[in-house]
């Protein structure tokens, strides 16, 4: 079970960086705005050489936005944090430093490892259980390893330093009210989880197209791709929350034992060249916005032929869904964006002669971020009721008041961990998708080129679009 003890202290590692500005700060600035972290001591750390001033300059922008909007105790809350933070320049990775750092802090400390991973890996590696204050939780960010064997290794690391509960694998992508919108949709509507089956579904989709290009992280996105920086995390785990079994509650062990199961049985099926398509995005524009060749972008390696945009069908051979496609897609510069999972059924097995007008299997339509439900239902339409009309039923679901990682955040101060990836799912994932790294690398999968602005290759059949 998750320990209930409330971190006392957050050591931000690569507190100078990207992250901890643009995301990591606005999250919890939200979350102390709220009232919801305690006494919380925020201390950060990282290899530049700031100044107590540039540190606390940093945490004040970040909290401006949550302090506009907050009531005076939120106002309070946050400028007493933003006094009392402080900032330590340190080698995270040579033997000694952060381990002493560790030994002056009050516990229970979460240790945000705010860095690329090879880094936290070897600052991990600098650490022993002894050296970690009573009940510290290792906050790792994605991707979790590069591989198979590398997330194994990593995992051993971790474990010998906390308990695997004490380990928050964040996917900031699944935020706490999209899960539970989700299982909320699946498990309380009678009507839908007996069709909810190969029986009756066709196929589902999962679609994560941005309009946003490379956007200055070549450094990082020009060694991920979209296979690996999407796919093989976020993606895979809503895929798993769509084609669970019922959960005997929405407790993290239960939820999570469930999606395990899942991923257990899901694979890509060789061969690649079918079952997978890749392709990278070249000049083009968006919303009148010029976007240049990713290839020509500063820091990218044409040589390395990243993908922009990837396409995978997972097979996933349980009794419930043998035979029935899960097709993953996600793109860069795509110029209509889109974040939903698409669930396709059956056509009826007969309709009655002497009805028209309808030729298209119905949909189930979930967004994420905005979260929505559309579901198409055919009725008789005005005039000839011997036509029938596609109608859709459109609903807005419940959002989070925070910011996705003010969720992250949540739950690793009051130590719950169902946000976060579990060990052998972590694992998982990377077994499901290095095989087709692996083809790729070798270039038995194409890869194909679209303007940035259209939907992806001409040649690519057209995933299945929203109704008009």
């Amino acid at each position: 079970m998750a320990s209930q003890t409330t971190v006392k202290t957050l050591l931000i590692l690569g507190a100078s960086g990207d992250l901890t500005g643009r995301l990591l700060l606005p999250g919890l600035a939200r979350l102390v705005a709220m009232g919801r972290a305690g006494d919380l001591k925020v201390v950060g750390a990282g290899s530049d050489p700031w100044t107590p001033e540039q540190w606390q300059n940093r945490v004040h922008t970040a909290f401006t936005e949550a302090s506009v909007s907050s009531d005076a105790s939120g106002k309070n809350a946050l400028k007493d944090l933003a006094k009392t933070t402080t900032y330590h320049q340190l080698d995270v990775t040579a033997d000694g430093p952060l381990a002493s750092l560790l030994a002056e802090l009050e516990g229970p400390v979460a240790v945000y490892f705010a860095l690329p991973p090879h880094v936290s890996q070897l600052a991990c590696a600098m650490l022993t259980a002894a050296q970690m204050p009573a009940g510290t939780r290792l906050v790792m960010e994605k991707p979790f390893g590069s591989s198979e064997e590398s997330a194994r290794d990593l995992n051993r690391i971790l474990i010998s330093l906390v308990p695997e509960d004490h380990i928050h694998r964040v996917d900031h992508f699944l935020g706490k009210a999209t899960v539970l919108n989700i299982l909320g949709l699946r498990f309380a509507n009678n009507f839908l989880e007996p069709v909810w089956n190969r029986e009756h579904i066709e196929k589902v989709e999962i679609i994560f197209d941005e309009d946003l290009a490379l956007e200055g992280r070549a450094r990082y996105y020009d060694n991920a791709g979209a296979l690996r920086d999407m796919i093989q995390s976020h993606l895979l785990q809503i895929m798993a929350l769509m084609a669970m079994e019922a959960p005997a509650s929405i407790g993290e062990r239960d939820l999570r034992d469930a999606v395990s199961a899942v991923l257990r049985a899901s694979s890509i099926k060789a061969p690649y060249a079918k079952s997978t398509r890749r392709a990278r995005y070249t000049a083009g524009s968006i919303a009148g916005r010029k976007v240049p060749d990713y290839a020509k972008e500063d820091g990218v390696d044409p040589a390395k032929n990243t993908e922009t945009l990837a396409e995978v069908q997972i097979e996933i051979d349980n009794w419930r869904w043998k035979g029935v496609p899960f097709i993953l897609r996600s793109g860069k510069a795509i110029g209509d964006k889109r974040k939903e999972g698409v669930v396709t059924f059956r056509r009826v097995p007969h309709l009655p002669t002497g009805f028209s007008g309808v030729d298209s299997p119905n949909q189930l339509r979930i967004g994420f971020g905005p979260d929505t439900l559309q579901l198409d239902v055919d009725v008789n339409g005005p005039g000839n009721i011997f036509t029938l009309d596609r109608t859709t039923l459109n609903a807005e679901l419940n959002a989070s008041e925070l910011l996705p990682y003010g969720e992250v955040l949540d739950g690793v101060l009051t130590g719950d961990p169902l946000l976060s990836v579990r060990g052998d799912t972590a694992e998982d994932c990377w077994r499901i998708v290095e095989p087709v790294l692996k083809a790729w690398f070798r270039g038995t999968v194409p890869l194909e080129e679209y303007d940035a602005g259209t939907s992806g290759p001409e040649n690519w059949p057209s995933s299945a679009a929203p109704q008009d």
